[in-house]
C-alpha cells in the first residue's frame, strides 16, 4: 500500500490539442526562456566564445536584427517545448516523466545538435558546449514544468 496515490498527483491534459490554449501557454512560457536564453548566452556563451575567437569576428552586439533573430530563435524554442511537452502528457500524462522527456528532448533536439555542428564546423569547442548544453536542459526543464502548470489550470 502506498502512502501517496500517483493518480491523484496527475494532472490532467486535454486530448484535443487546442490551439488557442497553446499560443497563450507557449508566449507564458516564452517569457522564462527568453530570461533563462539571455542569460546563459550574455553571462556563459558570449565570454567564451569571444576568447575563443579573440578579435577576429565581434560577439555579442544587440543590434535590432540581432534582437529580432532572438526573438525568433526563443519563440522557435518555445513552441517546441510546449508542443512536445503536449505530447508527452498524451502518452505519459502531465507528471513528471512528461516534463523531463519533452525538456530532454528539446534540448538535445535543439541546441544539442546545434552545439554539436558548431563544434564540428570549428566554430566553438568542446568545453563550451558541455557547459552551455547543462544549462539549457535545467531551463528547458523548468519551461517544461511551467508549461505543466499552464496545461493543469487550462489557461
Amino acid at each position: 500500500m502506498s502512502f501517496i496515490n500517483a493518480d491523484k498527483l496527475e494532472r490532467k491534459v486535454e486530448k484535443q490539442f487546442k490551439i488557442k490554449q497553446f499560443v497563450i501557454i507557449t508566449f507564458i512560457t516564452s517569457i522564462w526562456i527568453h530570461i533563462g536564453e539571455v542569460g546563459r548566452a550574455v553571462f556563459v556563451a558570449f565570454p567564451r566564445m569571444k576568447a575563443f575567437f579573440g578579435d577576429k569576428i565581434i560577439i555579442g552586439e544587440m543590434e535590432l536584427s540581432n534582437a529580432l533573430i532572438w526573438i525568433g530563435w526563443d519563440m522557435l524554442l518555445t513552441t517546441i517545448l510546449v508542443f512536445i511537452f503536449w505530447l508527452c502528457a498524451q502518452a505519459f500524462g502531465n507528471n513528471l516523466k512528461a516534463i523531463i522527456v519533452s525538456g530532454t528532448t528539446t534540448c538535445l533536439a535543439t541546441l544539442g545538435i546545434f552545439w554539436i555542428g558548431t563544434v564540428n564546423n570549428g566554430l566553438g569547442d568542446w568545453t563550451t558546449a558541455f557547459i552551455i548544453i547543462p544549462i539549457a536542459w535545467a531551463e528547458l526543464l523548468i519551461g517544461a514544468l511551467i508549461a505543466s502548470k499552464l496545461y493543469a489550470r487550462k489557461v
